[in-house]
């Protein structure tokens, strides 16, 4: 009863869980830049006297699909699109630079680039992007930036910082949905990376193939839950007998 309890209740929490990153899967299936969580698992033996026979089912290290969303095209100036394997760098709530797939831009009442989502864009420096009062702002294929204000030429403002992670140092998502270097430090900027200007690249999340493991998962959490009834069910009857020989 006891291997029983313990192979039901970590496959009930597995179930749990995936079915938790499956719901925020689902829920961000029309973010811009949304890259899918992975969720895995592993088996763990215990050791030890009288636990051998137990396994627990342990997270083993979370990770995303790298593939990219559909392209919406949609015309608007400070919309971009990165080519290939590159991200856009922004600065973090906790203020560490973290990357992207979401360029949808806006310029701040105090003149600052920020996403749609308030975070402050990142220039090839590393420092935020400044944009004069009243001016149009217009992205380059380049990743350059350009400001013209009335009828004055326009004059550059900076270029934004793309980066293009390699298998040495990848990208690990953190907690608030961004991404950031295995290695914890600020990966160059890449001279060599390319933008598209008025498309955004839409969520690679799968609504019907999120939705069927969802189902799949619930089932499989049902089939849990049963496996721990019936070993409840059984050390009551094995009490019973027992009780019946004394």
């Amino acid at each position: 009863m006891d291997r029983l309890i313990y192979t039901a209740m970590t496959g009930a929490n597995a179930a749990s869980h995936r079915q938790a990153v499956l719901s925020n899967n689902l829920a961000n299936a029309s973010t811009n830049g949304f890259r899918a969580e992975l969720s895995t698992f592993r088996a763990v033996p215990l050791r030890g006297e009288g636990a051998t026979t137990r396994v627990f089912a342990l997270e083993a290290t979370a990770g995303h699909l790298d593939t990219p969303g559909s392209p919406q095209r949609t015309g608007r100036s400070l919309d971009a699109m990165t080519t290939g394997n590159s991200w856009f760098a922004v600065q973090g709530l906790d203020g560490a630079e973290s990357y992207t797939r979401n360029g949808s831009f806006e310029v701040s009442p105090e003149g600052i680039l920020l996403t749609s989502n308030g975070l402050t864009v990142l220039s090839d420096g590393g420092s935020p992007i400044s944009v004069p009062t009243g001016a149009e702002v217009a992205i380059g294929f380049d990743g350059n930036l350009s400001a013209k204000v009335g009828g004055q030429p326009p004059t550059g403002i900076g270029r934004l910082k793309l980066i293009t992670p390699t298998a040495e140092d990848p990208l690990k998502r953190g907690t608030d949905g961004l991404f950031r270097a295995a290695s914890g430090d600020p990966l160059p900027n890449d001279t060599n990376a390319r933008v598209q200007v008025g498309v955004l690249e839409g969520s690679n999340v799968n609504p019907i193939e999120t939705m069927v493991g969802m189902i799949q998962t619930a089932r499989q959490f049902e089939v849990q839950m049963r496996l721990l009834q019936t070993a409840e069910s059984n050390d009551r009857s094995a009490g019973q007998l027992l009780g019946l020989q004394g």
